[in-house]
């Protein structure tokens, strides 16, 4: 991967076999990206860059002051979001298998005496991963009927670097783990955006018609997602 430095900006840059050229800036730490076709040269993606500077500088700024989540103990009285709500996690330990419950304004966790503080997050986790799982396919069906596509299957990771991904070959999706704490909406904005790529795989004006069309919200709830606190260790839109 070749790079380019603009300044004290650094931007990695990635040639393969597209029609267009791609820029993006990452959260948390701004770091940018260029995909381009394999036929431009550098010195025209240096003068593409230069052209976005402004863009790019604004981007870094959002995310430089982003808010973080803190670091999570899986204590009790301690914050935890799903669905874009807040609520209190309630730890209680039993001599009885391991267990995660919604209740009211609070997430209960039981679990053993002494469990570590690596499996309690692994148990919640879990339990988000589980409720994803139950909340997509009902999105994923109701928008492949209006999109009028069909995907083979989806999965729920976790991911550095998008909320979502579709394997257009295979017909496959791929959801972030960490859409489980955000809003329905939210989630629902990826599930579309993410078929619609089963009708136009890349982010060029056709896509952005079909965005319009089927969710003319979209931005609003690309924006909130942005706008929402991110997990306190690396990752990135």
């Amino acid at each position: 991967m070749d790079q380019i430095e603009l300044g004290n900006i650094k931007i990695e840059v990635e040639q393969k076999d597209i029609e267009n050229i791609h820029l993006s800036v990452y959260p948390p730490h701004g770091a940018v990206r260029i995909s381009a076709p394999k036929r431009m040269d550098l010195d025209t993606i240096r003068v593409f860059a230069l052209n976005k500077l402004k863009w790019i500088k604004k981007q870094q700024n959002i995310f430089e002051n982003q808010a973080r989540e803190t670091p999570r103990e899986y204590l009790t009285k301690e914050s935890h979001y799903f669905l874009g709500k807040r609520y209190l996690l309630e730890v209680i330990e039993r001599n009885q298998p391991p267990q995660v419950v919604l209740k009211h304004n609070a997430i209960v966790l039981y679990i053993r005496p002494n469990t570590s503080e690596t499996k309690r997050a692994e148990l919640i986790e879990e339990w988000y991963r589980n409720e994803l799982k139950k909340i997509a396919p009902k999105l994923i069906s109701k928008w492949e009927k209006v999109i009028g596509v069909k995907s083979n299957e989806f999965g729920v990771k976790k991911m550095k670097t998008k909320w979502g991904t579709c394997n257009t070959k295979a017909k496959r999706i791929w959801l972030n783990l960490e859409l489980a704490k955000k809003p329905l909406e939210c989630i629902e904005f990826i599930v579309i955006h993410e078929l619609v790529h089963l009708l136009e795989r890349s982010h060029n004006e056709i896509f952005v018609g079909y965005m319009n069309e089927f969710m003319p919200k979209w931005r609003f709830y690309r924006d909130e997602l942005n706008r929402l606190p991110f997990k306190h260790l690396e990752w990135k839109y």
